[in-house]
């Protein structure tokens, strides 16, 4: 073929291309499509990951690098390489906020699951892992239709620190073990479930999926989660401070025990391909230029993947933050820190003259595209058809499941929790329920059940219409037009129904209007008028009424707690497209409530501490409190761990030890060096401990049910170090278990304590020790002791 006669079929293929990729194909585009975009060495899977990006890399020119930027990534087209988008969400379901998700084609739904802190009070690490494979598989699914990305940015692993955030609904709360072990679970399932040595996956099929390549096989992913917002990222906006230029000033101690715990669980342990760095900055810098954190993520904890910015988080760096004075210093900045990719456009267009002027290399852009590169060759993104891949055949059959449905149930069942019920009101007998009176601006109301993150659920029913399907006569008044709950327009109507029902149920609490993102609390209490409805109708029923209390944040609702009207009280949160029969199914005794609160809920006068003061620890000098259930000094209307089931469990300690003896040449080879002594008590740096494994032990548990039905009940050991210095925890959670026990029966666990990790605590060089001495194991009214000690 001639030269000129190449060139123009060379065309025709890239005009075919362009053609193919802006019709309405269902199915999504994808490089190394033979015959004539399949011969380059990065589409030969026979090589390695890293061979493969490197070859692809050294095909692009500059412009072409820098055009790979952004989660928007351009095609190329002499390559045959499409445009990809490299955000999509998937917080608790595949969620429409991301531009890579649409719900415009063959798939119009997805399972919407119960909001990510509904989920976690469940506190049931199986339950975690099941929805994060199924979401996992609805997100390939809709990948094969051309209706999603491959590359996903959940979970929203931040401490739930202040009540007030705005989104700490995302999150599993407040304790780092929680958070910490939800992101293992939640990532390792959303990238591929369970991995066999063999190189086999087990779906939720149980079928095997041989898998093809090379040595790196056990590093294909069927998609990328990403572990956001790295780091000491919870505050949205707060009187004068705004997430966009916030400096979070923090300590190396609280850095050590609280913020840094779950990115490293989740990089360590889950594998997360990618990592989020926030918009705020971290002790004067800016979080995407934090180099020093950045490094240790991928040399420390061994992160494999790519780091991209929070949504113009570069752009923050200069207008927002002002660390820097021309765009080009921020854009060197964030790249030079290891940052690879910026959601937004900022890259793109300041990226170029950066490199002019002399502060960028373009070698720094190809460290940044061999980790993006390798992660979608890791998705297989060059492999090929996707259709005759490893996960090909998924498609909208696997959406929606009833399957997927039960488990979306499951979660809001197993995520309620019971804070209230006095004389044991509940459960109801739903024969003896002639007429039901459903007061509450949330009651009849299904666009917000999801709370944020949410796309476009399968089979959506309100809290209203659950409860209806249980009694013969249901009615409905919202008593306040809205959760704001401004007038008490309404109260009148409210009253009079709740006054013909028999039985009433007033559900009160929050919405997206109160908590969202870029929307933090200013208060506590029921918004609105909303505490003086929930009293006018208690006081009008005939009955003690029912309180649901919807919404993430922690409410101040002491008035109801004391209120003899208010007989019991649920919290379920942003429950989910299931949340009304899940609610149903507990007032009407189906399923027996064993959820408990992942966060403290504080009083309102909690509203006074500065929601920008970052320090955990109690402070009594300054009247600081200290923050979350392992430093706060204060009242509480709720603690963390809380919950009641209408049935009742006893505890008793089978088997633990009382001393562990730790030998002194066993402690690095200097024991003077590590063995620390402040106020008569030593404590060992537990870097220097050559012998942690031996130290480990099992603690035997029996957990009987003594009350008046079966249950599901969470186990959570806690420990109580001895308190060596200021600052000392007042306990943390070293171990839970969700396990099922049967009426009058018993149900043996058991708890491997690793010391060096669970009894050990960050001192103020943000290094971790382990106290001598006597650690109390708690168990709800149980104590064990155990003491450490060297010889």
């Amino acid at each position: 073929m001639s030269l000129q006669h190449r060139s123009l079929f060379f065309l025709l293929q890239l005009f075919t291309l362009l053609i193919s990729i802006s019709s309405s194909n269902p199915n999504p585009q994808f490089p190394c499509k033979p015959p004539h975009f399949n011969s380059y060495a990065f589409c030969n899977t026979s090589l390695c990951i890293t061979d493969r990006a490197q070859s692809l890399i050294s095909l692009l020119t500059l412009q072409e690098k820098i055009q790979q930027l952004s989660n928007n990534a351009s095609g190329i087209l002499r390559l045959g390489i499409p445009p990809y988008q490299w955000w999509s969400e998937s917080l608790h379901g595949i969620a429409s906020n991301g531009p890579g998700v649409s719900f415009n084609g063959f798939v119009k739904a997805a399972t919407s699951f119960p909001q990510v802190l509904v989920t976690a009070a469940s506190f049931n690490r199986t339950l975690w892992f099941k929805i994060g494979l199924a979401i996992g598989i609805e997100a390939k699914a809709m990948y094969n239709v051309g209706q999603a990305g491959l590359t996903f940015w959940a979970p929203n692993i931040n401490i739930f620190r202040d009540p007030r955030w705005g989104r700490g609904q995302e999150t599993p709360g407040e304790d780092p073990m929680v958070v910490s072990a939800y992101a293992i679970e939640f990532v390792k399932a959303f990238q591929g479930g369970s991995w066999r040595g063999s190189g086999e996956f087990v779906d939720r099929f149980r079928g095997k999926r041989a898998l093809r390549g090379d040595n790196e096989r056990g590093d294909r992913l069927m998609n990328s989660a990403c572990c956001k917002h790295f780091i000491a990222y919870d505050l949205e906006k707060w009187e004068n401070f705004s997430r966009y230029s916030f400096n979070a000033v923090v300590t190396k101690q609280d850095m050590e025990d609280t913020y840094e715990p779950p990115f490293r669980s989740c990089i360590e342990q889950g594998k997360a391909s990618c990592l989020m760095c926030s918009y705020n900055a971290v002790n004067g810098l800016p979080a995407c230029a934090r180099g020093d954190l950045l490094e240790k993520a991928r040399n420390k904890w061994g992160f494999k993947g790519y780091i991209t910015s929070d949504c113009d988080a570069v752009a923050t760096v200069q207008e927002y933050q002002n660390y820097t004075r021309k765009a080009e210093d921020a854009v060197a900045d964030v790249l030079k820190a290891g940052m690879d990719i910026n959601c937004g456009s900022y890259l793109v267009r300041h990226t170029q003259t950066t490199i002019e002027e002399g502060k960028l290399q373009e070698e720094d852009i190809d460290r940044a595209l061999l980790n993006l590169f390798s992660v979608q060759l890791r998705l297989g993104l060059f492999d090929g058809d996707p259709r005759k891949g490893q996960f090909g055949k998924l498609g909208p059959q696997e959406i929606c499941t009833s399957e997927h449905k039960m488990l979306a149930l499951e979660a809001a069942r197993q995520g309620i929790v019971l804070l209230k019920n006095k004389k044991k009101f509940l459960p109801w007998n739903r024969n003896a329920v002639s007429s039901l009176a459903i007061i509450g601006p949330m009651a009849n109301n299904i666009s917000n059940m999801g709370g944020g993150y949410t796309g476009v659920p399968c089979d959506p029913k309100s809290l209203f219409e659950g409860l209806q399907g249980y009694v013969k006569q249901a009615s409905y008044a919202s008593g306040c037009s809205d959760v704001p709950c401004d007038s008490d327009a309404g109260f009148n109507e409210a009253i009079l129904t709740a006054k013909k029902a028999d039985f009433v149920i007033v559900i009160a609490g929050l919405d997206l209007s109160q908590e969202t993102e870029d929307h933090d609390r200013v208060s506590l209490l029921l918004p609105g008028k909303q505490m003086a409805l929930v009293s006018s109708v208690a006081a009008a029923s005939e009955r003690p009424i029912i309180l649901v209390l919807t919404g993430g944040g922690p409410l101040d609702v002491s008035f109801s707690e004391g209120d003899p009207n208010i007989a019991s009280i649920l919290w379920v949160g942003y429950p989910g497209e299931a949340g009304g029969k899940a609610l149903a199914e507990v007032i009407f005794g189906d399923f027996n409530p064993g959820g408990r609160l992942p966060m403290t809920w504080y009083p309102e006068s909690f509203t006074k501490v500065a929601m920008n003061d970052m320090n955990m620890r109690a402070d009594p000098f300054r009247g600081y409190p200290g923050r979350t259930y392992r430093f706060y000094t204060g009242n509480r209307v709720y603690g963390f761990g809380q919950g009641l089931s209408y049935t009742d469990f006893t505890y008793k300690f089978l088997s633990a030890p009382r001393k562990l003896s730790l030998l002194r040449s066993f402690i690095g080879t200097s024991s003077k060096d590590v063995l620390h002594q402040r106020q008569g008590l030593d404590s060992i740096n537990v870097d220097e401990v050559t012998s942690c494994d031996s130290l480990r032990f099992y603690v035997h548990i029996s957990v009987t049910n003594v009350g008046d039905m079966d249950g599901s009940h969470v186990v959570m050991l806690f420990s109580r170090a001895p308190k060596i210095f200021e600052g000392t925890p007042e306990k943390q959670l070293i171990a839970f278990d969700r396990i099922h026990t049967s009426l009058y029966g018993s149900t043996e666990t058991s708890i491997l304590v690793d010391p060096c990790n669970h009894l050990s605590i960050a001192n103020e060089h943000g290094k971790r020790i382990l106290p001598l001495g006597d650690h109390v194991l708690t168990l709800g009214d149980l104590e064990h002791l155990v003491s450490i000690e060297t010889y």
